[in-house]
């Protein structure tokens, strides 16, 4: 046998004998070989299985969770959209006490409905970032198993590099095993081949995991923000129905009454911003002041609070006082006595302070380019008429919480009303405000 075995490896074996795993293979065939070739059966390879099949099972309950949250967000949507048409409906009816009240009553169970879709939300992403932390911890357990065994395998390598061809030989007792032997071993290597790929899969899979975690962990926060102020704003809408029942005393004589007098209030406002606008402006040109604010570029806007949540857009369906006035600006949530800034360098034309809450206290900047920006529900001005601002400069604190000095009568929570105007038209502030959020 040995002379044979002498001989056969002199052929073109011989060459397939010392590479890669293979050399390893023969150079230890009781140590690593006959472990693997004899414990799973002559020529018959088998792969370890390195999931793990709880951890699975334990996904696939959660996906199942996901989806009924998913489900329900689904329905829940259906709902608010059917409370949307009702509101829609109501404001094509006459302007009364009645109709104002249940257009009211729709949005206070619109917004709890909203309420509820983004809690199911918050739970659906919670449990799609439990799935992702045990299919990390999956994929991380498969990543040690794979560098364990090519780790084994490359030490068995380097113990035994200095066996002789001969020695190896003397260790199969027929020419059918020996033969059988390098017939799995050509498997053996193509598996070493494999388990290096998969180690790459699994460390890119890995790492696709872990950044699909952090994605959604994101999206939860976002969720958890949405709730807050989805909360706040339930409240104010139950507190608008208050106190429009509290004004009017449940009286349609009473709330047409008290309709023409917020009209007329507003449309003096309105009346005399654009008429100081223009005055203004005018002098500023004939002055050539305007030269001091070309320098900053106002086609683009920075934001006027630290807040970037909109609780009512430009011309927004849903504004409160729609039945009174359109909405030609958005509101900022923000805190009574928030920081605001100028959005960009200018002049200020206007700084009307109050002291009483019936009182609109709002400051108007007039900017390059024709543009101007007005900061309404202003509880503190600490700028003055006929002074240039920096942008980022301070200029005031908001108000808006009902019943303050400033707030005014068009508003049921603290909040900045922000509009921005070219010459003396009202725009979406949101064309210029940049986007930083």
């Amino acid at each position: 046998m040995h002379g044979f075995a002498q001989n056969f490896l002199c052929s073109k074996h011989v060459s397939y004998i010392m590479t890669g795993l293979c050399f390893f293979c023969i150079l230890a065939p009781t140590a690593v070989f006959g472990a693997l070739y004899h414990s799973h059966g002559h020529g018959h390879l088998h792969t370890h299985n390195l999931e793990s099949g709880g951890s699975n099972e334990e996904v696939s309950v959660l996906q199942q969770k996901i989806s009924e949250k998913k489900e329900k967000v689904a329905k829940l949507e259906k709902s608010i959209q059917a409370y949307k048409k009702k509101i829609a409906a109501k404001r094509l009816q006459a302007t009364s006490l009645a109709n104002q009240t249940a257009i009211l009553d729709n949005r206070v169970a619109e917004v709890q409905l909203e309420i509820e879709a983004t809690q199911q939300n918050i739970d659906a992403v919670a449990l799609e970032v439990r799935a992702f932390e045990l299919s990390i911890e999956e994929k991380q357990h498969v990543l040690e198993r794979q560098k364990i065994m090519i780790a084994e395998l490359l030490r068995a390598i380097h113990q035994n590099d200095s066996k002789k061809y001969i020695e190896i030989a003397t260790n199969y007792n027929s020419f059918s095993d020996f033969y059988n032997s390098l017939q799995y071993l050509e498997t053996v290597e193509s598996n070493l081949g494999a388990n290096v790929q998969s180690l790459r899969i699994a460390k890119t899979q890995l790492e696709e995991k872990v950044l699909e975690k952090k994605n959604k962990q994101e999206l939860l926060e976002n969720f958890q923000e949405e709730i807050t102020q989805k909360k706040t704003d339930l409240e104010e809408r139950k507190y608008a129905k208050r106190v429009l029942l509290e004004q009017t005393q449940s009286s349609e004589r009473t709330y047409n009454t008290l309709l023409k007098q917020l009209k007329k209030q507003y449309q003096d406002i309105e009346n005399e911003i654009s008429g100081i606008e223009k005055e203004i402006r005018g002098k500023l040109q004939d002055q050539d002041k305007l030269d001091n604010l070309k320098g900053d570029n106002a086609t683009s806007l920075s934001w006027p609070t630290q807040s970037r949540y909109i609780t009512t857009r430009y011309r927004d369906p849903d504004y409160p006082y729609r039945h009174i006035f359109e909405h030609n600006a958005i509101d900022i949530r923000a805190a009574q006595g928030t920081p605001l800034k100028a959005v960009a360098s200018g002049y200020v034309g206007r700084a009307r302070r109050c002291s009483k809450a019936s009182c609109y206290g709002y400051i108007m900047l007039i900017h390059s380019g024709g543009l101007s920006t007005v900061y309404g529900h202003a509880a503190k001005i600490i700028v003055s008429e006929d002074q240039f601002v920096t942008r980022g400069e301070v200029i005031g604190y908001s108000g808006g919480m009902p019943g303050t000095v400033g707030a005014g009568p068009f508003t049921t929570g603290p909040h900045l009303h922000f509009e921005v105007r070219k010459n003396g038209i009202p725009l979406n502030p949101l064309t210029y405000l940049i986007k930083d959020y």
